[in-house]
């Protein structure tokens, strides 16, 4: 069973898109390319949060994910969307068994939300022979909602450690930690010159959209409380209750960005 069974609709309808100033240093950071196709390379692409908000921006999109129902739902999202000389392929592969096209390198390489199920080592190695010489990786992503940071957060985690225990759930198992900045593991890799963007991000959310985020995650997807997700949605309405009178809850957020390049002289 995939660690995201389940959840690909309420991933599609309920977790945050990549805001457009994300998008825009994106685009910015990958090469241009006025004279040929300008490709994109998605790793762990879900539903197509990332693809679509760079799908005007490249010519040539790869979306990976290992995933059926995360691409089906990122098909019917983004097929209609396309613009008329894209072209979209979306692939259903582990980043580590990935083999593109021959002849097929990316521009830039997306990786968002995602860095942490990876053997990330390998897959960084691997992209050496994928990315275009002046191209380069993005590892980027906003805080999980696990790590918490407000008052409301910290009284919805505790319900979901009441009805899943204490520690992270992904899936059948528990949530492994990578304890080194992704920073260092990229500066180890061919794609050493790395550099930090933050973007702040403010969110507003309701109860039946933090109930849909949940359902999109691993650690709270729907499947893991069996029958008692009825009983789990009211004990977070009622916790939620405390902190709104109007069903509202605000988020202060932020996506770090991390830009790999090549370095110039090789090393």
């Amino acid at each position: 069973m995939s660690l995201f069974t389940g959840v690909a609709t309420y991933y599609r309808w309920y977790r945050p898109g990549i805001p457009d100033d994300v998008a825009s240093i994106l685009n910015r950071a990958a090469p241009a390319r006025p004279d040929s196709r300008r490709r994109l390379l998605d790793i762990g692409t879900g539903t197509g949060l990332v693809a679509e908000a760079l799908l005007d921006r490249f010519d040539d999109v790869i979306g990976l994910d290992s995933d059926a129902d995360m691409l089906a739902a990122a098909e019917s999202a983004l097929r209609t969307k396309l613009p008329e000389h894209a072209r979209l392929s979306l692939v259903q592969n582990t980043a580590e068994a990935f083999i593109p096209p021959t002849g097929w390198q990316a521009d830039l390489v997306t990786i968002c939300r995602a860095f942490h199920w990876l053997d990330q080592a390998t897959v960084l190695s691997l992209l050496d022979e994928q990315v275009a010489s002046d191209g380069l990786v993005a590892i980027f992503s906003d805080n999980s909602f696990w790590a918490a940071g407000s008052p409301w957060k910290e009284a919805v985690l505790g319900v979901v450690k009441s009805f899943l225990g204490e520690e992270r759930r992904a899936g059948a198992g528990t949530f492994r930690h990578h304890n080194r900045p992704y920073s260092d593991l990229m500066a180890e890799s061919p794609f050493n010159e790395v550099e930090e963007v933050r973007i702040p991000v403010e969110r507003t959310w309701t109860a039946e959209s933090i109930l849909g985020y949940l359902y999109s995650t691993s650690f709270a997807a729907p499947h893991l409380f069996g029958n008692r997700v009825r009983e789990f949605e009211a004990a977070v309405k009622s916790r939620l209750a405390d902190f709104s009178d109007d069903d509202t809850f605000s988020e202060e957020n932020e996506f770090l960005i991390r830009l790999g390049r090549r370095s110039r002289d090789g090393g």
